[in-house]
């Protein structure tokens, strides 16, 4: 089944406001969100209470339901791997340092991974469907396959739709004890060509509708997972038969993070299948975390939406004249492969 993309949000490292004429650039090994002004959408006694990730899901949300024109969805799904990490962490620290004495229950409270979504509920007073998936780098597909068998039971339905994650102090220095971090500039990130990559974090939603409407920005057309291939082979032969079922595509994304270990597969699958084709990349403008094709999925739908892909996301070649059809295709650490069809409307 297909839907269509009625509303975009997306806070990420990239000031949705300004992107694509203005990117904004990084150097370290980790890119923080440019935070907006959250007292739009959040009530300023409860941000105080508010942990970042909670916010950025929040504001996400928020834009997308205002962007697609919707005041109440029918169902919130979401999808996070890392959930509430900082309030995680000032748990478990306040845990260890108290002695598990006069613990105040808001952090455990909002360490939980489904706290986004009861927020974005909350707020809005919906009291439909909810749902977070915390399936890894696969939490984002699987929100979206939810998302479409929700809307095949009942056209007529609404779905806000998308994912959030967040990286601290705690979690950045635990994750780069693996080497999976370099310090670089994220606009040469793609060109590196050693190990490691930079850390991302973002929020990203979509409001969802199986009909077309004079809203719609773009068709979700296909969406699918390929977990732990047994070899670049494998991946190419899922791809091949992807296409088959699809068509061919004007423009492929790939979701290439400047890791020359990552990236190999990316380079020989290239070659082999879209040896003419532009090719574009993201993780140079969010960084690198498990829900981040969220926001290549963002950056699709603009790029369908103006019948471009902005320079800035280009990776090879020149973006077509007249963008009608985007393959995302994203992996993490090789093992969880998705590819994700949109078209233009």
């Amino acid at each position: 089944m297909k839907a269509y993309i009625q509303g975009t949000g997306c806070v990420s490292p990239q000031d949705s406001s300004v992107f694509p004429a203005t990117i904004r650039e990084y150097e370290g090994s980790r890119m923080l969100v440019a935070d907006p002004d959250y007292r739009q959408w959040i009530d300023v006694k409860q941000i105080r209470r508010m942990g970042r990730v909670i916010k950025m899901g929040v504001a996400a949300s928020h834009i997308s339901l205002q962007d697609a024109g919707v005041a109440m969805p029918d169902a919130i799904i979401m999808g996070t791997a890392y959930g509430c990490l900082a309030d995680t962490g000032v748990f478990l620290n306040k845990l260890v340092t108290q002695k598990e004495d006069m613990l105040t229950p808001t952090a455990f409270i909002q360490s939980t991974h489904n706290t986004v979504g009861g927020q974005i509920a909350l707020l809005l007073g919906c009291h439909a469907y909810n749902n977070t998936f915390v399936h890894g780098a696969f939490s984002v597909e699987h929100a979206l396959l939810d998302s479409l068998m929700f809307l095949g039971e009942d056209p007529s339905r609404k779905v806000l739709t998308g994912a959030v994650d967040e990286i601290t102090d705690y979690s950045h220095t635990i994750l780069s004890r693996f080497g999976l971090y370099k310090h670089t500039k994220n606009t040469g990130l793609l060109q590196s060509r050693t190990t490691g990559t930079i850390a991302g974090e973002g929020s990203a939603f979509f409001v969802l509708g199986a009909e077309k409407d004079a809203q719609s920005k773009a068709e979700l057309t296909a969406v699918e997972m390929l977990y732990k291939p047994a070899s670049a082979e494998e991946v190419r032969t899922h791809l091949e038969a992807f296409l088959k079922r699809h068509g061919d595509v004007d423009l492929l994304i790939t979701g290439r993070n400047g890791d020359v270990k990552d990236d190999a597969v990316y380079g020989t699958i290239e070659d082999a299948l879209f040896p003419q084709h532009p090719v574009a990349a993201f993780k140079h403008l969010c960084g690198e975390y498990p829900t981040a094709s969220a926001f290549a999925i963002w950056l699709g739908t603009l790029a369908l939406q103006n019948r471009e892909m902005p320079a800035a996301a280009m990776f090879k070649g020149a973006s077509p004249a007249n963008l009608k059809k985007i393959l995302i295709w994203n992996h993490q650490h090789t093992t969880h492969h998705s590819f994700i069809l949109l078209t233009a409307c």
